[in-house]
């Protein structure tokens, strides 16, 4: 059994490089991911000691970027995502009890006795950490799998509120860590993905749908059809978008996406009213043709908004299956023609690219209006993930990124602009 200090050893000597290569791409940043793993050692072992039975074990969940999609996933619709060099890395061991403590740098420590789990939770635990680790424990002891404590400590690239899903990476990290030290890893990447969205859902309280956790677990581009949520249809996609001229980049306008779960719980609510007018469950059971007769009565029960909302789903389902093909196929240029259309129909029939009871911060709208000027036809941009604050995606031409960086920066400060590659390795153990 290797001892924390030879791992450090490891780690800053350069022997892990071959690994940190295969997950985040660019060999110059090996210096930095060698002190970031090694910190991370340091870390554990000066919070829980070192342990005479137990090594270390070390683990990296990507964050996401949503390419295509926009709050199609929780009425099963479809997406295009991907897992991105950004992540969460984690060190972890089993308790000789059902104690989970977890230190994430940043956050007060958690700590929770799962000796009395079940599926219910209080709701004075509702928005924690602690009840994600609570919802994903009770998860995997309902289907017959394997729970205990372990200590474990964290650290992350992913900002909160950067749009790139630093709560999915953490639910996802939790469901890793469950896997791999106590079921040999016998859970697959999709269904650690429903686990999380099960503690999101039922113990956090925020109704998600199941696209950012998916794709965290599963690295890599992905189309993925959520016609049938249990068992998600996923469509892989190899492709590189800098080899085809464009960078990947989000812009940071400042928002934050804290205190916005009524916008996005409006979302949901809203195209739920459509579904059920049709005596449906979900807009992926209604049509165009079935939609635009109706609307005179629903604009009666429901108002406008949720008629857009529930014409953006069904136009930007049937896109996100279109990016895929267009990125299969290698064609760029119908590809960045769809990611524009997307962000369209999110600003003008999603209508989340700023709360409507504060229309006077309007970050997203004043950074996709400079990105449209700035690429003057070439490339893309649309609002990222939930939206109503937060970040932009955009696709600028290779040659460009240095003058957008520049732009972007002089407007929303010196840390706005994230540079993103797409990391193929999914989440699990890494050391």
């Amino acid at each position: 059994m290797k001892s924390a200090n030879s791992q450090y050893k490891e780690i800053t000597s350069g022997r892990c490089d071959t690994v940190f290569k295969e997950i985040y791409g660019a060999a110059n940043d090996l210096p930095r991911q060698q002190a970031r793993y090694a910190e991370l050692l340091k870390r554990h072992t000066s919070l829980f000691g070192e342990s005479a039975e137990y090594t270390p074990r070390i683990y990296s969940i990507p964050g996401r970027t949503e390419l295509g999609g926009n709050h199609t996933d929780h009425n099963r619709g479809c997406v295009l995502a991907a897992g991105i060099n950004l992540d969460t890395i984690a060190a972890a061991v089993p308790s000789d009890d059902m104690v989970v403590v977890l230190d994430s740098v940043g956050f007060d420590p958690v700590i929770v006795d799962l000796s009395d789990i079940d599926l219910e939770t209080s709701e004075n635990k509702t928005g924690t950490t602690e009840s994600l680790v609570r919802g994903i424990a009770a998860a995997f002891a309902s289907d017959g799998f394997i729970i205990g404590g372990f200590k474990a400590n964290t650290t992350t690239d992913v900002r909160k509120g950067s749009g790139l899903s630093s709560s999915a990476a953490i639910e996802i990290t939790i469901a890793v860590i469950f896997n791999d030290l106590y079921n040999q890893n016998r859970v697959n990447a999709i269904t650690l993905a429903t686990y999380s969205q099960f503690a999101e859902n039922r113990y956090f309280g925020k109704p998600c749908g199941l696209m950012d956790q998916t794709a965290c677990a599963y690295g890599g581009i992905v189309g993925i059809d959520f016609r049938n949520p249990k068992i998600p249809a996923i469509t892989e996609v190899s492709y590189s978008f800098h080899a085809n001229g464009y960078t990947l980049v989000v812009v940071d306008t400042g928002g934050n996406h804290a205190d916005l779960t009524p916008s996005y719980t409006a979302i949901t609510i809203e195209m739920g009213q459509i579904a059920e007018f049709f005596r449906v469950s979900y807009c992926r059971d209604i049509s165009l043709e079935m939609l635009i007769p109706a609307i005179p009565e629903l604009r009666l029960k429901f108002g406008d908004r949720a008629v857009l909302r529930a014409y953006h789903f069904l136009k930007e389902t049937q896109r996100a299956k279109e990016m895929t093909e267009a990125l299969q196929k290698n064609d760029i240029k119908l590809y960045l023609k769809l990611a524009s259309a997307s962000g369209d129909s999110s600003f003008k029939f999603l209508q989340n690219v700023y709360p409507a009871e504060n229309p006077k911060e309007q970050g997203l709208s004043l950074a996709l209006s400079l990105t449209e000027n700035f690429l003057n036809g070439d490339g893309a941009c649309r609002v990222h993930g939930g939206g109503f604050a937060g970040t932009i995606q955009t696709f600028i031409p290779n040659d460009l990124v240095g003058s957008y960086k520049e732009l972007m920066q002089r407007i929303f400060g010196s840390n706005s602009v994230e540079i993103l590659t797409i990391r193929h390795k999914p989440a699990g153990r890494v050391l």
